[in-house]
């Protein structure tokens, strides 16, 4: 079973920095993209960024220019560098992994990590 687990989320003010880290129990070779979403309370958990491959990469609109999603296959890791971050940016971030494998679509999730944005 694949396991992905989050770590680097926290309280920090706006226009600060947080590195999300989300490392999985697989080699990350091994599906065919990951991604980072987060759910702000009340509302529907919605697509940050994903990454395909080495060096494909999707940020959605509210974070493109300071959020960065990048991987790091030695340490079978996906990484979201958030920069110059917004009260709007708080939320329960999630890591997911997607993996076609036997014409079947798997996806894994991590547990979520907390990040909150407030001076």
């Amino acid at each position: 079973q694949v396991q992905l687990v989050e770590s680097g989320g926290g309280l920090v003010q706006p226009g600060g920095s947080l590195r999300l880290s989300c490392a999985s129990s697989e080699s990350i070779f091994s599906f065919n993209d990951m991604g980072w979403y987060r759910q702000a309370p009340g509302k529907q958990r919605e697509l940050v960024a994903s990454v395909t491959g080495s060096t494909s990469s999707v940020h959605s609109d509210s974070v493109k220019g300071r959020f960065t999603i990048s991987r790091d296959d030695a340490k079978n890791t996906v990484i979201l560098q958030m920069n110059a971050l917004k009260p709007e940016d708080t939320a329960v971030y999630y890591c997911k992994a997607n993996l076609f494998k036997g014409l079947k679509w798997y996806s894994y999730w991590g547990q979520g990590t907390q990040v909150t944005v407030s001076s």
